[in-house]
Order: structure tokens, then C-alpha cells, then sequence
């Protein structure tokens, strides 16, 4: 089976600042990171091909990924970043500009760190919609990075935007380290009953921390995932290198093989490539 690992990240310190890393937790992930570093590790995991996803709001970043995929088969598309405030003719311009330069046939989709803006209803904003809008209109898909109190305004903006292909990344962040499951399981149910929605299981060893982290721990949420979007609408991704904070590659992997044990040869292909390929328009 070719896999797909549908999200990981790639950043160079010499390049561009990274002071998100600085927070506590995250320091030992203050270091370049390039795709040559991952590349032999997704190898020994079977993944034939990635899809990069943007770290900073820098369209410049969104261009240097986009030039890279262009020279690395190993990177079949990338997530980027545009600024959807700006209205949704500046939107259909900025992809437009980073479709017209190297690489940029390569862009997948769009994302914007909705995680880290205070305003719970942020993605109700009429500028981010038609933002969102114009998204659709380009025929990107649209990321959701967004915290479990941010669902309820993700689920009124997929309804309002029917036309928008969205994949949601994390499973929403769910509180892992805590056990809980509600909130955070009733507001993904909701948001998997728009058809338009798919699911990363991704980012998951993150949330449980470092601290004795184990399948079994993730397991109620992976299965909350499973039974809500079905393995034709579910990612795997590695979320590499943020992933290194609570576990190495081939752990992620691991323990995504392990949750998905009880899912049939097809069903674990939609999850691991098929599905990926699908949603993104992925080609070799």
C-alpha cells in the first residue's frame, strides 16, 4: 500500500523566525527542520508522498513550499496561506499570484490558524467568509485548524459555505491529557454530518503530552473520528516535526496502524492514502 501522510510541516530558522516555538514544551523543536530530514522516515513507514502544510500567515512561506514541491516528488501538494480578511476579490488574487509561480500547480488547499484568534466566532466574520468563499471559487480545499469551542463556529460556516471542501486537521485538538470527550465528541459528530467535511487523524500524541502517552489513551477519540466520518472521509497524517514533542515518526505511525487495526485492507487504505488522494487531488 503507497500512503499518503496528508500533514506535516517544514521550517528553517535561518529563513525565517519560528517564536511560537519558544512556548513551553515546544523548545526542543526550536531547529531547522528540512524535508530531507523527514524524507528517509517516511520511507521506512511506506509513505510515497506528503502534502505540506503552511507554519507562519506568509505568503512568502506558502511560495518557498510550493518552489520545493515543485524540485521534491516526495511532496504531492501543499496547504497554504492567504490572507482571508482581505475580501474575496484580494483572496481569488493572492492564489491566483501563487498559482502563476514555481510549484503552483502543487497548491492543495488553504488554511489559517483559526486556533490562535481569540474571537470564537471568527470564522462567522462576513470577510472571512467571502474569504472562505473565494477559496471554494479557486477549487482549494479549505483546512480547519480550530480548538474544540471553535466548532460550533465552524459547523455555521461549512452550512453557510456548502460549495467549500474542508478537512478538518487534529480532530479539533480534543482534550486527550484530560480524558474528557464533551463536549468535543457531540460538536464533530455535528460537524460530520455536512458531507463536504473530511477528518486528519493527526496531532493526536500532541494533545496527550509526552507524559506517558499511550494507544489506548488516544483510542476513544480516534473511534469518536472513525464512527463519525467513516475511513473515506479520514486522513492519516504524521504532523511531523510537531509530532517530536511526544513521540518520533515511526511512533505516530505506529500508533495510527494500531487504531485503525480493526478497519478492513480498504478501509486502511482510504485512511493511509486513498482518501488523501482523493480530497486534495493528489498526483504523482
Amino acid at each position: 500500500m503507497s500512503r499518503i501522510d496528508a500533514h506535516h510541516h517544514l521550517w528553517d530558522l535561518t529563513r525565517r523566525p519560528q517564536p511560537w516555538l519558544l512556548e513551553a514544551g515546544l523548545t526542543r523543536l526550536h531547529r531547522t527542520f528540512a524535508l530531507g530530514e523527514l524524507a528517509p522516515r517516511a520511507a521506512e513507514a511506506g509513505v510515497a508522498g506528503t502534502v505540506l502544510v503552511q507554519v507562519l500567515p506568509d505568503m512568502a512561506e506558502t511560495a518557498e513550499f510550493l518552489a520545493l514541491a515543485a524540485d521534491e516528488p516526495l511532496v504531492l501538494g501543499v496547504v497554504g496561506w492567504v490572507d482571508l480578511t482581505a475580501g474575496g476579490g484580494a483572496v481569488a488574487e493572492a492564489i491566483a499570484a501563487l498559482r502563476a509561480g514555481p510549484g503552483g500547480d502543487r497548491l492543495v488547499g488553504i488554511r489559517h490558524l483559526v486556533q490562535g484568534e481569540p474571537d470564537a466566532d471568527w470564522l462567522a466574520r462576513p470577510e472571512v467568509r467571502a474569504g472562505l468563499a473565494a477559496v471554494a471559487e479557486a477549487g482549494l480545499v479549505y483546512d480547519l485548524l480550530v480548538l474544540p469551542h471553535q466548532l460550533p463556529a465552524a459547523v455555521e460556516a461549512v452550512r453557510a459555505l456548502p460549495e467549500l471542501r474542508c478537512v478538518l486537521d487534529h480532530l479539533a485538538k480534543p482534550p486527550i491529557a484530560s480524558g474528557e470527550l464533551l463536549p468535543w465528541a457531540a460538536d464533530l459528530r455535528r460537524l460530520a454530518a455536512e458531507p463536504g467535511v473530511s477528518c486528519k487523524l493527526s496531532g493526536l500524541v500532541t494533545e496527550a503530552g509526552p507524559a506517558g502517552w499511550t494507544t489506548d489513551g488516544l483510542r476513544p477519540y480516534a473511534e469518536v473520528a472513525l464512527d463519525a466520518f467513516g475511513p473515506r472521509r479520514l486522513l492519516f497524517g504524521s504532523d511531523w516535526p510537531v509530532c517530536l514533542a511526544a513521540a518520533s515518526y515511526a511512533e505516530v505511525v505506529g500508533a495510527a496502524e494500531e487504531l485503525t487495526a480493526g478497519l478492513t485492507p480498504e478501509e486502511r487504505s482510504d485512511v493511509f492514502g486513498d482518501t488523501a488522494r482523493q480530497v486534495y487531488g493528489l498526483t504523482p
